[in-house]
This record gives C-alpha cells, sequence and structure tokens, in this order.
C-alpha cells in the first residue's frame, strides 16, 4: 500500500485507527447518553455535496447537545477529488472518501447518505453541473432520502442563491433541497418510491451561513440576523470529557485523503442558520419551535416517556443493568406503536442500549477472512452476558440456512459460551463490493436500480447471524453480521469484514501500457485464486490491429489467496493507435474478468472492490530526449510509473535526499502535485532545486494550491497562484508561441494533443508572474477570460524552470496520447540543441 505522506502524525490515530473497525463498546456515560437520545423524537437532515463539505461542528451539536437524530446527505462521493494518502483517484477514492464518513459520523454521531451523483471534478455554475448530473435521478434522490429519514427540520450547507460564484455541486445541493422540500410530500412525484416508503413533509429548511458567505467577520457582523437563529456549539459534555468543536474536530479529522487533519477547538463559538421555507419562527430559539419532539409525538408514546424519562433522570451509572426491567417494558410498547417510522427507529436504539446495559457480547467471527461463492465456512460464535439478568439463548439462525439452530442455554452471568458452526456460501451470492459500482456508470451518474440500495452508505451485508435471546421473559433478537478478527504482534487484536469474493480474479500490473515505438512489451498478468484448486487458462482480449502471444495460459493454483503470474507477449501496430485489453481466466469453461482491488488504511475498515480488470494500451508516436528522471513525490499520483511506460528511468527522490550532488544525476527533476503544499521539507530544500536550475537543470513543478504552501518563492522569479481553472476538458486550448522549442521539439504540439482529455483541462493556473516567464498556452471555460498560466517557462541562469496546473496526473492515467507528448517536451526542455528550431 502507498506509503501515508501524512505520516498519521495527527492525534486523531488514537480514535481513528484500528479501533475504528473494532466493535463499539459503550461505557455507563455512553449508555446514558444513549438512553436521553431514546427520549428524543426529532430528526435533521444536513445536505452539502461532497465528502468534507459537512459542517461537523453543527451535526455534533445537533446529535450531542440536541439530542436529535441527525444524518448528512452528500449528494456525491467525493470521487473527483484529490488522494493526499494514496494513489486511489475516480472511484476508488470514492470507496475511501465514504468510509472517511462513515468515520466522521462515528465520532460525532451523525448518519450518513448519499445520491447517486458522481463527482465528475470541479464545476462552476449549476448549469454546468445538472448537464452532467442526471438533474430528474439526483433529485430523486433528495426526495428519498427526505422521505427515507423524515427530517422534521433540513439544513443547506449552501446558498442557493450564489449560483456561479461558489462550486457548482455546491449550489445545485442547495437547489435541489429546495425544490425536494415539498416535491417529498407530494405523491405524484416519484410515486414509485411510494412502495417502499410513505411521503413526508419536512416542517422548516434553513441555509447554514457564516462569514465566510460575505467575505469577512466585519461584513457579516453588519448582515441583518433578524431571520436567524444563532446558538453556542462550543458547548462542553462533561460526559465525554471534551466540548462540541473538540467533536467536531475529531469528526473532521477522521478525512485524511484530503488533508483534513486539524487542530481542536475550545470556548463559546457562535453558529448561525438562516430560515428559507416552512413555518414560520415566533422565539427564534430553537429549530425545533413548535414541534414535539417527545414522546407525545407518537400515539401510544405518552406511557413509554413515563418509563424512560424514569430511566434518564435516575440513571444508574454504577449499575446501568438495574434499569433492565423498565428498558424491556419500554420495549414491548414500542413494538406495538401504529407509527412504522419512529417504531423502527426507537427500536434499533433501545436494544443497541438492552444489549449494553447487560453487557452482552455477541460475535461471530470467520476462520478466513473472505470466502467465493459454494466455499465452506466455519464460524466461531461467542455468546456472553456480563450482567446478572436472567437470559437464555433460545436459538440462532443463519442466514445461510434456512432453519433455526435451537440451544435453550441459560446465559450465566459472564460464563462465555462458544459455538462453532459450518457453513456453505451460497453459489447465488452477490460479491462484496461497492452496489454503485456494479454497473457501468456514466460521468455524473452511478448506475443503481434497486430502490431500497440507493442513497445506503455501503452494500448491506448478506452473512448474518440472528440471535434470538429472552431477557427477563421478554423476547429480544440481535443480528451480528459475520466478521474476522484477527491479531498480529506488533499491531494486537484486529477487525476485518468478512468478504465474499470470485473463485479468481485477475490483475494487470499496469492501468495504461504506452508503446513510444512498434517495439514489443512483455506484459504480466496476476491471477489471484478466491478458494483452494484452480485449474484453467488465461487469455487476453485486445484490439483487432495487435497481436499477443501466446493465445492461452494454463493456470493451477493449489491454494485459496496464492497467486500465479503469467506473462503474455504484445506487439502493437506500425502506426498509432489505443484500445483496451483484458485478461480472461476460463475456469470449469465460465470467464472470470474482474479485479480484486484492496485498499488497506488504518484509519478505515479494510475495502475489498471488484472492477472489470481492463487497461488502455497505446501504440504513440513519441519521441524524447534525456533519460534519467528526479521525482519528488507530493500527494498521490502515477505520474513517476506513466513516465517509465514511456521508456524514462525514474528515481524517487525522498525530501531528505535533495542535495547539490544528487541533483546533478538527472536530466530533469518533475515535483510531484501538492508537493509545496504538504512536504514540510521542502521549505528548507527548495534553494538546492533552484540552484539545479541555475545551473542548467531542467525543473517541472506541477500544480500547487494558493494556499498553506510551505516555501516562500516556489520559482526564482515572482509567481502568484490563483484558484484559476478550466473544468471543461474540451475547451479550446491556444497555443500562444507556436514556435517555442517545448512546443516543436522533440515532439510537435498541435490541437490534436489535447483532444481526448479527461475531467479537465487543468487547475490552480497562476495569474500573476514576472517577466522572465513565457506563457505557452490559453485556455478558457465558456464565457470566462483567457487563462494564461496554463504553462509557463523561465530560462534561470544555464537551465529551464517550468511551472503548469495542466492536470498530468489525471490524463496519464486515462492514457491520454498528447499529455504524454507534450509532458516528453517539458522533460527534455534543456535538450533542444535542434538548431532549425529558433529560440
Amino acid at each position: 500500500m502507498y506509503q501515508f505522506r501524512l505520516c498519521l502524525l495527527l492525534f486523531i490515530s488514537a480514535i481513528a485507527s484500528l479501533q475504528a473497525q473494532k466493535p463499539k463498546k459503550y461505557n455507563a456515560s455512553e449508555i446514558y447518553e444513549a438512553v436521553q437520545k431514546l427520549n428524543v423524537l426529532g430528526s435533521v437532515l444536513y445536505i452539502a455535496a461532497h465528502p468534507d463539505d459537512e459542517n461537523t461542528r453543527l451535526i455534533s451539536y445537533m446529535s450531542n447537545q440536541v439530542k436529535a437524530r441527525t444524518a448528512y446527505l452528500s449528494l456525491t462521493r467525493g470521487d473527483g477529488g484529490q488522494n493526499l494518502i494514496g494513489p486511489e483517484i475516480r472511484e476508488l477514492l470514492g470507496v475511501i472518501r465514504t468510509q472517511e464518513l462513515l468515520a466522521a459520523r462515528r465520532v460525532d454521531g451523525g448518519e450518513q447518505r448519499f445520491s447517486r451523483a458522481n463527482d465528475f471534478g470541479y464545476s462552476k455554475h449549476p448549469d454546468e453541473t445538472l448537464e452532467i448530473w442526471n438533474k430528474d435521478k439526483v433529485l430523486a434522490d433528495v426526495v428519498w432520502a427526505i422521505r427515507e429519514f423524515k427530517p422534521d427540520v433540513i439544513i443547506n450547507r449552501f446558498d442557493h442563491r450564489r449560483a456561479g460564484k461558489t462550486h457548482g455541486h455546491h449550489t445545485t445541493s442547495a437547489l435541489l433541497s429546495i425544490e425536494a422540500f415539498d416535491l417529498a410530500n407530494d405523491a405524484t412525484k416519484y410515486a414509485s418510491q411510494l412502495n417502499f416508503t410513505e411521503t413526508w413533509q419536512p416542517k422548516r429548511l434553513f441555509y447554514n451561513t457564516s462569514w465566510w458567505r460575505y467575505g469577512s467577520q466585519e461584513e457579516f457582523d453588519k448582515v441583518d440576523k433578524s431571520n436567524m437563529l444563532n446558538f453556542d456549539i462550543g458547548v462542553y459534555y462533561p460526559s465525554k470529557g471534551m466540548s462540541n468543536n473538540e467533536v467536531a474536530a475529531l469528526a473532521s479529522s477522521q478525512h485524511l485523503c484530503q488533508g483534513f487533519g486539524r487542530l481542536s477547538q475550545r470556548g463559546s463559538q457562535q453558529e448561525y442558520i438562516e430560515f428559507l421555507k416552512g413555518q414560520p419562527l415566533d422565539k427564534k430559539e430553537s429549530v425545533f419551535e413548535g414541534i414535539d419532539t417527545s414522546w407525545n409525538r407518537v400515539k401510544g408514546g405518552k406511557a413509554i416517556e413515563v418509563i424512560l424519562k424514569s430511566v434518564e433522570d435516575n440513571f444508574n451509572f454504577k449499575n446501568p443493568a438495574a434499569h433492565l426491567p423498565q428498558l424491556l417494558e419500554a420495549y414491548k410498547l414500542i413494538q406495538k406503536l401504529d407509527n412504522k417510522h419512529w417504531k423502527a427507529v426507537k427500536t434499533k436504539e433501545i436494544k443497541t442500549i438492552i444489549e449494553a446495559c447487560t453487557g452482552l457480547y455477541l460475535e461471530v467471527s470467520a476462520n478466513t477472512p473472505n470466502a467465493a461463492p459454494n466455499s465452506d465456512v466455519t464460524l466461531n460464535m461467542e455468546v456472553l452476558n456480563r450482567s446478572t439478568a436472567d437470559i437464555k439463548l433460545l436459538s440462532y439462525k443463519l442466514s445461510t440456512i434456512n432453519k433455526g439452530i435451537s440451544k435453550n442455554m441459560i446465559m450465566a452471568s459472564n460464563k462465555k459460551l462458544n459455538f462453532e458452526e459450518g457453513i456453505t456460501i451460497p453459489a447465488n451470492s452477490n460479491y462484496t463490493t461497492p452496489y454503485w459500482l456494479n454497473k457501468q456508470s456514466t460521468l455524473g451518474m452511478y448506475n443503481v436500480e434497486d430502490q431500497t440500495l440507493i442513497g445506503l452508505p455501503e452494500t448491506p451485508r448478506t452473512v448474518l447471524v440472528d440471535f434470538n435471546l429472552m431477557i427477563a421473559g421478554t423476547p429480544i433478537s440481535f443480528t451480528k453480521p459475520v466478521i474476522y478478527r484477527y491479531s498480529e504482534p506488533d499491531k494486537g487484536e484486529l477487525y476485518r469484514p468478512f468478504e465474499i469474493v470470485p473463485i479468481v480474479s485477475a490483475s494487470l500490473s499496469d492501468k495504461v501500457y504506452i508503446f513510444e515505438n512498434d517495439q514489443q512489451k512483455e506484459i504480466e498478468v496476476t491471477v489471484k485464486a478466491g478458494k483452494d484448486i484452480i485449474e484453467g487458462y488465461v487469455q487476453l482480449a485486445y484490439p483487432n490491429d495487435w497481436e499477443v502471444f501466446p493465445q492461452k495460459q494454463k493456470i493451477k493454483i493449489a491454494n485459496k489467496g496464492d497467486i500465479q503470474k503469467v506473462t503474455f507477449t504484445v506487439i502493437p501496430p506500425k502506426n498509432q493507435s489505443e484500445g483496451l485489453i483484458t485478461p480472461m481466466v476460463n475456469v470449469d469453461g465460465e470467464f472470470y474478468t474482474d479485479e480484486l482491488i484492496e485498499i488497506d488504511y488504518a484509519h478505515i475498515p479494510f475495502q475489498t472492490v471488484l472492477i472489470p480488470s481492463e487497461s488502455k494500451i497505446v501504440r504513440l508516436n513519441i519521441e524524447k530526449r534525456g533519460n534519467n528522471i528526479g521525482y519528488i513525490e507530493g500527494a498521490g499520483d502515477v505520474v513517476p510509473e506513466s513516465l517509465r511506460q514511456i521508456g524514462y528511468n525514474v528515481t524517487i527522490i525522498k525530501p531528505e535526499q535533495i542535495s547539490p550532488e544528487n541533483l546533478t544525476n538527472f536530466d530533469a527533476i518533475v515535483v510531484g502535485i501538492r508537493a509545496y503544499n504538504i512536504v514540510e521539507e521542502l521549505k528548507f530544500k527548495q534553494k538546492f532545486l533552484l540552484n539545479y536550475v541555475k545551473e542548467g537543470g531542467n525543473l517541472v513543478v506541477q500544480y500547487n494550491t494558493n494556499r498553506r504552501l510551505k516555501v516562500n518563492n516556489i520559482a526564482p522569479f515572482d509567481l502568484k497562484l490563483s484558484r484559476d481553472r478550466v473544468t471543461d476538458e474540451t475547451a479550446e486550448v491556444r497555443i500562444l508561441e507556436p514556435n517555442h522549442p517545448i512546443l516543436n521539439y522533440p515532439n510537435k504540439i498541435t490541437s490534436e494533443d489535447f483532444k481526448g482529455w479527461v475531467q479537465e483541462r487543468g487547475l490552480y493556473f497562476p495569474n500573476e508572474w514576472s517577466n522572465e516567464f513565457t506563457p505557452l498556452l490559453a485556455s478558457n471555460d465558456k464565457g470566462e477570460s483567457s487563462k494564461e498560466g496554463v504553462l509557463l517557462v523561465a530560462s534561470y541562469g544555464k537551465g529551464n524552470y517550468i511551472y503548469t496546473g495542466l492536470s498530468f496526473f489525471r490524463e496519464f492515467p486515462a492514457g491520454v496520447l498528447g499529455s504524454y507528448r507534450l509532458f516528453a517536451n517539458l522533460l527534455s526542455a534543456k535538450k533542444t540543441d535542434n538548431p532549425s528550431i529558433k529560440k
């Protein structure tokens, strides 16, 4: 796994690391807080566009101070962003960010939901966003989230009145929320949803405003706040030993791949929300003004409230189990409620409290982390009652078996019961993989047709065990997913989700293979067994104008989890060509074409992702000069691997290796994306890089953001970064200096080289620079001024300094031909000894 750039020095590691994957164990204070929340029947839905958009301070406040059921609806999974901790981008980054959101919600007490919108990258206007997203489907998903969650109050993160002044996704999230507020209660809209849920009318809609909306605190102080509520979100929680803002900082800091680790804050702080529509506010003291959030809001709730308020008011912190008779009585009354929504919500909550009060420990661990359909698995069950309560294990039922297994065993206090059961994974079992990746997506939308899955953060687990208990005469059941529990000497006890995988998977060593000439290359296929004793053969699917030898290769793998590597010789055509190559593994007459990707970071649960195994193969007409390239890594990208594809010898230069002596070994040095934002040591090493240029070197610096730069001067001359970007990947790229050597040598760069680009042209272009720089290219989105900081070059001493915001880090993995040709020219800049080109 890619080495962490952040080194996880952040204080959050104590909370978010391996503990995040272990089952939750409640202490007395947490049980008490759960009882408090059980007595509140109010709900808040917070809506925005991306992971990290959410205001964790407000979510935590609503969940922990107000005790409301609180959820965050993120329209996207953040697939279009950058990754500061590893090489995963696009769909795999979305998987990571989904899990980071879930980790944040485990800290701040909220729940998490999504729509089917695919984060395609930065957008400058809602109109542009909705040209790519399917508005009707995303709006339907917002309506579905409202109907399912049934919020009394909705809070938008962004202002629907600021179209064109901020990220188009942001404004779109607010606009759709405004529209869905009324549609959710209209039975004629998205009527098919009503086969699974009911209409719902939220009571109020707010906008979570603050000083940044107005540019400064001074400007915000002048704003008329008569239509706003404000409250102190710096409140201190004695039961937690933390303030609300400290909890919020821990939650926000789960977004490691975005570099959101931050210092916690303490002390009073005001938060503002602006009323937009719904029932007007009179006293302006609470979002729930005039809304009954007690048990009285449901028929039959009064009796439940009497019982549970007594538990709350007289809570026994020394022995929470003392409240078991009252809790069981309330549980039975909740089962009689006519209100299906609150019955389901509160049943789940009170069962968690009963389980915690009795110290119940119910765990099902498989003897293997994964298994293929038709495979046998041994389950080890641990059942323990750590209270003096009268509890009996009546039976348990495995989801893979129709009949329950009767036990009728008394669970004596602190006497562990262990059971072992063998199961066979059903042949028709679905593989464990993110459900939104199961079908081909578009640029703007994931393809999910099952209404019951839409919006869920994860694919529901299917291998489960129901434990049927009798607690003090009350029958009650608890469902537990099968997990895999193990230990490592240097890490202790660890947990992983139990996964269902194919019997075999295949992967190629690279996602793009560049053939810079017509010479053949060896391409390696790795086949991994998902069960014991795999025999078959592998062949490749490839374009007609290419050749592959041999046609088939036999495979034989004895043990599950082992791999076998086979190599094919691939011969490109004489002329430029591109296509896809796919490994196909045949076992018992059935072809398997998926790649099994494992994402293993300590701050999120282990993730298994199945995606089609395919790579792009490109016969590219390209020339290059120089051979030895030094690469200084920044945020995660695959630029070094991509440069190796076209024949460069690339050496990763660690910050401590940056010295005048080491730098002289390279024909060119490339600085990775956002390196000046995240590599602290560069503040001390920048002088050596600039001196390398002065002495005749060629330095290529890729994009950095204009905030939190670690160096005072990223260039030898004045250069100011901006937030300018070109988000339309088809926007015209104008050549400003057609005779400049970089655009002519060793490859002639034309408009053809800017065809087929993905997601964007580039980002964070400089908008001011000294006369020493020459701008070579310009581009702009529709209706905007020309951005001429796309690619800048300056002579410094004997060498060349090049700065570019072009998104090579996205184009290389997509196999975009022109991006390779242009980058080869950048690396050859100091090799421009062709006398026919005027400098």
